[in-house]
């Protein structure tokens, strides 16, 4: 049972861990066009706000395989996290549901600050609405207490930003997945050890009646 239970624990890590990866790996590969926008003090040149305008507008512009892709992705990472959470042990609940907190929090930034970006940046129109009831990317205030849309080049910055932050995100899931792993090993060594060493004491005990049983059968004779 307890074989099964690990073979079971590990197919569902592993559906986390790969969806999560592939993220960060999708994230590292925009780290270029991020980079001048917020990671370095010198000047950002205008024409990297255009190079990284015209990728995201042809990722937004992708078929739409590819998105359905990413969303199966997603998916198959909350499924990991549903079979280790179902009948959850102390283990699971702490580092398997603070996981999945920060794994729901990814999906929230993906949703609110880098689709409904992309819309923003897609359709060129960083000063209006993109949608009846739905603001763009961001806003300002000012002191008036009025809302102002934010430009081309700060909308980028946001969403630079909000790969940043999911990255660090992600990452926490990864560590909160080594914690468990380690926490787990922790667990099986000292169990292991406990049952050597009370193995050891029942075999130490029967040696010494056999040693014993010999001396008491020659009073008897």
């Amino acid at each position: 049972m307890a074989l099964g239970n690990q073979g079971h624990s590990a197919f569902a890590t592993f559906l986390i861990i790969c969806p999560t990866s592939f993220f960060l790996g999708i994230i590292f590969s925009l780290f270029p066009y991020d980079y001048p926008l917020l990671w370095t003090s010198d000047p950002c040149p205008p024409e990297a706000f255009v190079i990284l305008e015209n990728h995201l507008r042809f990722l937004h512009n992708s078929p739409l395989i590819i998105t359905r892709i990413l969303h199966t992705v997603i998916g198959t990472g909350l499924l990991g996290f549903f079979i280790k959470l179902y009948r959850p042990s102390e283990s699971n609940k702490l580092f398997d549901g603070a996981s999945l907190m920060l794994y729901v929090v990814g999906i929230i930034i993906y949703v609110a600050n880098i689709v409904k970006g992309m819309r923003v940046i897609a359709s060129g129109k960083y000063d209006v609405e993109l949608v009846q009831g739905e603001s763009t990317l961001s806003t300002t205030t000012v002191l008036s207490g009025e809302e102002v849309p934010l430009g081309r080049d700060d909308s980028l910055r946001v969403m630079a930003a909000s790969n940043t932050i999911l990255a660090l995100v992600l990452m926490g899931v990864l560590v909160l997945q080594a914690g468990q792993w380690y926490a787990e090993r922790k667990e099986g060594q000292e169990v292991e050890k406990y049952m050597e060493e009370k193995a050891a004491k029942g075999e130490s005990k029967s040696e010494g009646a056999k040693h014993r049983s010999p001396s008491g059968s020659k009073k008897k004779n």
